[in-house]
């Protein structure tokens, strides 16, 4: 019997709709899993997705070594940083160098002297257990470890937004000779000698000397001091010469003895960096570190502290739209789980251990790994995560934001929490439960960003065997 001709269109137009629609369905189906494999590409053999494992040691000599983690990969993109681990020994040098990314440095043990090129000046810095710092992309700068016995420890974060794209960045030795070569190596001897107004036998003599690396042992303690000394005080002078002649063109026909004064001031004004009210000014001021632990925190109770620096803080940071933060968390304590909204997170362990627990936007769970003293993470932008101290101590952790400005994290369980604020009738019905039932739920945690330990809960005191791994096993 011959199909009515409605009816024909109608299943003539579902035919070919259907790959359409089961590719749509597939589709559907699909993205979350994509969407995790996306990730799962990515996954570090021996921790978690978001565990950085790709660690390349740049520098190794027995005064010292560099290790670089190399931030994370995805779809074909760099993130935005490296974190970098220097360790140097007692009364080593870093020798004079440039690279092409910037650095926020952040003591970590020990004590050290950082001298670098500021404003065309000659700047030294002395810094402690946990000061931080920035030197920009470019400038030459080197590293002392001032102390005696003690070991240097710095952890940096390694700005690529700058970088040349060869490898995870360039460093440009300034000194040198042998190992390493100096930048100035690559000059013809001919332009070397006539730029330096050296023999040529002069120049092989101080450029062919250096074979102990970028990090060596400091031979004589105060020389380092000696030649910082020597290059300011000439700078100085240099630039109170140029002070007084200018004061000499626009004052007219002081006498010999007054003209002599004048000279002698200018350069005590300059050494100094203070000058008579009413005249120009030449001196630089090196800009301030910022300590950590000197800080008040942005939030304590007795299960842990946080401490949070902008460019608000510390204005360095905003050159290179960077944060940094210092969390510690009493044994079994927990940060409650939160999100960053406008930055991705760098870590590393400092003290103790406990795990981290990072979750897909598809709400199944990317990362529960165990972390340890010096293990390093990431956390991207928006996704849900929280850390947890093990119960058997501390738990300090460090790192860095890939924003100067305020994070504003926004914590999904705890008072103040998103769940807290937004509970009410609508968010009861997306839990498919009564207003009364919700609120109380969300009532019955009593604290706020810092949690108690999970052990303390009401109904999972000495039950810790029964406890189910996910809600998707209840």
């Amino acid at each position: 019997m011959a199909m009515p001709r409605r009816e024909g269109l109608l299943l003539l137009l579902l035919v070919f709709s259907l790959p359409s629609i089961m590719a749509a369905t597939y589709e559907d189906e699909s993205r979350e899993g994509r969407q995790t494999e996306d990730w799962e590409e990515h996954r570090g053999g021996r921790g978690g997705l978001f565990l950085l494992r790709n660690v390349k040691q740049v520098v190794n000599t027995d005064a010292g070594e560099v290790k670089v983690y190399r931030g994370c990969r995805r779809k074909g993109a760099f993130a935005p940083m490296h974190v970098g681990l220097i360790r140097m020994e007692p009364q080593t040098l870093f020798i004079p160098q440039y690279i092409d990314a910037s650095l926020i440095l952040f003591v970590r043990k020990g004590d050290m002297k950082i001298g670098w090129i500021y404003k065309d000046e000659l700047m030294e810095k002395e810094l402690r257990m946990g000061d931080v710092y920035r030197i920009p992309a470019g400038a030459a700068f080197y590293i002392v470890n001032t102390g005696k016995t003690q070991r240097l420890q710095i952890i940096c974060s390694i700005d690529t937004s700058e970088s040349l794209g060869a490898g995870l960045f360039q460093s440009f030795s300034i000194g040198g000779g042998m190992h390493p070569k100096s930048v100035l190596a690559g000059f013809d001897i001919k332009t070397l000698t006539a730029a330096f107004n050296v023999s040529a036998e002069e120049l092989c003599a101080i450029m062919g000397r250096q074979k102990g690396g970028p990090i060596i042992f400091v031979k004589n303690p105060d020389q380092p001091r000696k030649w910082a000394d020597l290059m300011t005080l000439k700078h100085k002078q240099r630039r109170a010469q140029m002070a007084w002649d200018e004061d000499d063109e626009e004052e007219s026909g002081p006498d010999q003895e007054q003209t002599s004064i004048w000279a002698w001031r200018k350069l005590l004004n300059a050494m100094i960096g203070t000058e008579n009210k009413g005249r120009k000014s030449y001196a630089v001021k090196s800009p301030d570190s910022y300590n950590l632990y000197e800080r008040d925190p942005d939030f304590k109770n007795d299960y842990g502290w946080s401490v949070a620096v902008y460019q608000d803080d510390y204005s360095p940071l905003g050159s290179s739209s960077i944060g940094v933060y210092l969390v510690n968390l009493t044994a079994g304590s927990m940060m409650a789980p939160h999100l960053n909204p406008t930055a991705t997170e760098y870590g590393i362990v400092l003290k103790g251990s406990g795990s981290i627990q990072v979750v897909f936007p598809n709400g199944t769970s990317a990362m529960n790994a165990k972390v340890k003293e010096g293990d390093v993470f990431w956390i991207p932008r928006y996704f849900p995560f929280c850390q947890i101290a093990s119960l058997s101590g501390h738990m300090e952790f460090f790192g860095f934001t890939t924003s100067a400005r305020h994070n504003r994290p926004q914590f999904l369980v705890g008072q103040s929490s998103i769940l807290e604020t937004m509970s009410g009738p609508e968010m009861a019905m997306a839990f498919d439960t009564s207003e009364e039932s919700f609120r109380e739920f969300v009532a019955a945690q009593k604290e706020s960003i810092i949690l108690p330990a999970w052990s303390m809960a009401p109904s999972m005191a000495g039950r810790e065997s029964e406890i189910p791994t996910s809600v998707g096993e209840i």
